[in-house]
């Protein structure tokens, strides 16, 4: 598909984490101007502070760069790849190719705000068109306030809130056809980028997952005709497909929270339910979280590293890299957390009921500091995002907005026993358990003889729990809090 129109005026479309084609406000804005199109990719980490991505994420990102060239390849253009710093590398491919303006994608990481205030002064200031558009999100986090005009930090009345605003209009379409420039700039190889590991420990990533625009649709489509129907039972059991798996492909904006909100309506309607029965749904409350966090990393943007509720900065929290070596490594002794670990590392996700098990397992028996939790699942995750890592540990910790109180402390045993009853998902991790009883599975400890190869607790449950609730207690009175 060569030999197309190419057009004088130039616009570059900065792609970010939103790397898709459909549904692409700021690739819509830049067509709508009728230039030729730049679509360019800069990798900048250094810019991102004290959260670069981490490992896993870098996997993902390489091969969702490499499905998005090939799309952009199969409509006549290509993605130009740079190295940072960012500002710098956008004048200088505006001042390359004549290029007067300069399209993106918003995200919404404190660091990353404030560099891209900074980017588009410096680019209006050099006489270029900047604009940026909301492609990730329902809703602005500032668009979203209480009665009192101060940002929401309970998540019901905030959810209510937005389902109260404005419907999501309909996602936009693929283009067919993108206009190209008359020259191409050079761009530098995505094996040079160095994104991938070195060593081999991403290889069963590679068999779970398909990063890219074309895996996100397909996910999508097999989540919407199959478990989304019982995802309000179904999400809670780890053995089972039951949640959507989208969360690498919104993190990567491979597709948007708007594309999910209509193909969610369109397989209501297709089962004739009412739209204020799908629009209550489990599932779309899910995706409201996702937003929740946002609207509280906007508001509270210490809080990836400082805990929203200021009392917890006096918490006792303990520190014993040897424990949190074995809880990274899932070699606690407890096999429902050593599952989760060990899923963790093995594909880069885990199931959410038991990132809640694990988290709790660390923060409250091990009685270790969140942001020790927070930092391994940056560097794991491939859905690693700021806000939803954030507000997912202060939860579980009993520090944030919203937050499980800190007395609620996940038992892994009775979460095992009730979620999964037969020991699939732990023996499908923990292969020193696969012939264990179904009786003993979450507890080996209680065998006459426990599996050889299977360690002991490196803590007991009941002991430590006791432990961090007088810690809690005693943080309280420290505080007046009684």
């Amino acid at each position: 598909m060569q030999g197309r129109l190419r057009l004088a005026s130039l616009s570059i479309v900065w792609f970010r984490l939103d790397l898709r084609l459909a549904d692409q406000p700021a690739l819509a804005a830049a067509l709508a101007r009728g230039d030729a199109l730049l679509p360019v990719f800069i990798l900048s980490p250094e810019e991102e502070a004290e959260w670069p991505p981490g490992a896993a994420s870098n996997w993902w990102l390489h091969h969702s760069l490499a499905a998005l060239d090939a799309s952009l390849r199969e409509r006549g253009s290509r993605l130009i790849l740079r190295r940072g710093p960012s500002c710098g590398t956008l004048l200088e491919l505006a001042q390359e190719t004549g290029a007067n303006a300069i399209y993106w994608s918003r995200r919404y990481e404190p660091a990353v705000v404030a560099r891209d205030t900074q980017i588009k002064a410096a680019l209006r200031a050099a006489g270029l068109a900047a604009s940026s558009f909301n492609g990730n999100l329902l809703v602005e986090p500032w668009e979203i306030h209480n009665q009192s005009g101060r940002p929401f930090q309970v998540f019901t009345p905030f959810w209510k809130q937005v389902l109260r605003s404005s419907v999501p209009t309909a996602p936009l379409a693929t283009p067919v056809l993108l206009p190209t420039p008359a020259t191409w700039p050079s761009s530098d190889e995505l094996t040079n980028l160095g994104l991938l590991p070195r060593s081999a420990w991403h290889s069963q990533m590679a068999r779970t997952w398909q990063p890219g625009e074309a895996g996100a649709a397909r996910q999508l489509t097999e989540f919407t005709g199959s478990a989304l129907h019982d995802y309000a039972a179904g999400r809670d059991l780890p053995a089972r497909p039951g949640t959507s798996r989208l969360s690498p492909h919104l993190h990567f904006g491979e597709l948007s929270p708007r594309q999910i909100w209509h193909a969610v309506a369109a397989a209501a309607r297709a089962r004739g339910i009412a739209a204020d029965v799908w629009r209550g749904s489990q599932y779309l409350a899910e995706l409201g979280w996702r937003e929740f966090g946002h609207h509280l990393l906007h508001h509270f943007p210490r809080t990836p590293l400082e805990p929203l509720r200021s009392e917890f900065t006096r918490f006792p929290w303990r520190e014993c890299p040897q424990q949190l070596q074995a809880w990274q490594t899932g070699r606690t002794g407890v096999p429902l957390v050593d599952a989760g670990m060990r899923e963790l590392w093995a594909t880069g996700w885990m199931h959410n009921r038991v990132r809640m098990v694990v988290a709790s397992f660390l923060v409250k028996n091990l009685r270790l500091p969140w942001q020790s939790g927070a930092r391994w699942f940056w560097d794991t995750l491939v859905d690693a995002d700021l806000a939803s890592n954030t507000l997912g540990w202060q939860w579980c910790a009993g520090c944030g907005a919203d937050a499980a109180p800190y007395f609620r402390v996940f038992n892994p045993v009775t979460q095992g026993e009730r979620f999964d009853p037969l020991g699939a998902y732990v023996r499908r991790w923990v292969p020193e358990l696969a012939n264990v009883d179904n009786k003993f599975i979450h507890a080996p400890w209680l065998l006459s003889q426990p599996p050889p190869r299977y360690p002991s607790p490196i803590v007991d449950l009941k002991t430590s729990r006791e432990a961090a609730l007088l810690a809690w207690k005693g943080m309280r009175a420290s505080s007046g809090d009684t």
